[in-house]
């Protein structure tokens, strides 16, 4: 039987999840790729009250990205810039190091709204400057779920031969 995905999609349509953490994350957000039939491209809608981020400052070492917003205003953090942004204006967040890093604040009055895009990797690692943090990430093809791994350097880290038969 074929898949039975739409190729149109209304962005009022969709279910948001609604989620907070701490002070200066929340988002009410989807991700919809999957809905119009898509594998190798995700992207979302996400809708930002004032204040607030819908993720920590982050860069990824394999997937680009990018984010159209629809409306609103806010700070794009890139790297050491602060750059302000608005309505019409499309970020890039090309994949490399930590001058890479990015994330979108909203700095302005109403809520900020806009779409993410991604290219789907099977294996990512995200590293979080903020934080020391890093995470690793593979979404095997077929599979339910995901393997995902977060830590520091240095933290929780063992040999590569730890509790190997024979080692």
């Amino acid at each position: 039987m074929a898949d039975q995905t739409n190729p149109v999609i209304s962005l009022g349509g969709l279910k948001l999840d609604q989620w907070e953490q701490g002070t200066l994350y929340k988002s009410a957000d989807t991700s919809f790729g999957a809905l119009l039939g898509l594998r190798g491209l995700g992207i979302s809608y996400n809708e930002v009250p004032p204040g607030k981020s819908s993720c920590p400052f982050h860069n990824h070492h394999v997937e680009d990205e990018l984010f159209v917003v629809l409306e609103g205003e806010g700070t794009y953090r890139f790297g050491e810039a602060h750059l302000p942004f608005k309505a019409g204006d499309v970020l890039g967040a090309p994949a490399g190091g930590k001058e890479t890093a990015h994330q979108i604040i909203n700095t302005g009055l109403v809520p900020l709204k806009y779409l993410g895009v991604a290219n789907n990797a099977a294996t990512e690692v995200c590293e979080y400057p903020d934080s020391g943090k890093f995470q690793v990430t593979s979404r095997p093809a077929g599979a339910a779920n995901r393997l995902r791994h977060c830590g520091r350097e240095g933290q929780n880290h063992l040999d590569y031969w730890d509790g190997e038969p024979g080692a």
